[in-house]
């Protein structure tokens, strides 16, 4: 059993009201992540702990965990501000 479980991209908008979305549009926010080479935010849940979400920086090159952050907040690092790697 692992103990973190990623649950995909973060920081995606919920749309204000659904009843108004296109079929396309609802299509979009359900199905269709970015799926970047380097630097990604992820939402994560600590499944064999305390069960709660919380938002990681991950390098999809190198898997290294650059951060954690609450649901909520900014992430400290970005495509611009992102880490030098050897």
């Amino acid at each position: 059993e692992e103990e973190f479980h990623a649950s995909g991209q973060a920081h995606i908008p919920r749309p204000l009201d659904p009843n108004a979305c296109t079929d396309a549009e609802w299509g979009d926010y359900m199905f269709f992540r970015d799926n970047p080479r380097g630097l990604h935010h992820e939402l994560w849940n600590h499944v064999a702990g305390c069960r709660q979400f919380f938002n990681a920086t991950r390098n999809t090159v190198t898997y290294e965990i650059l951060e954690t952050y609450l649901i909520g907040t900014k992430p400290q690092f970005t495509e611009q501000a992102a880490p030098l790697t050897t």
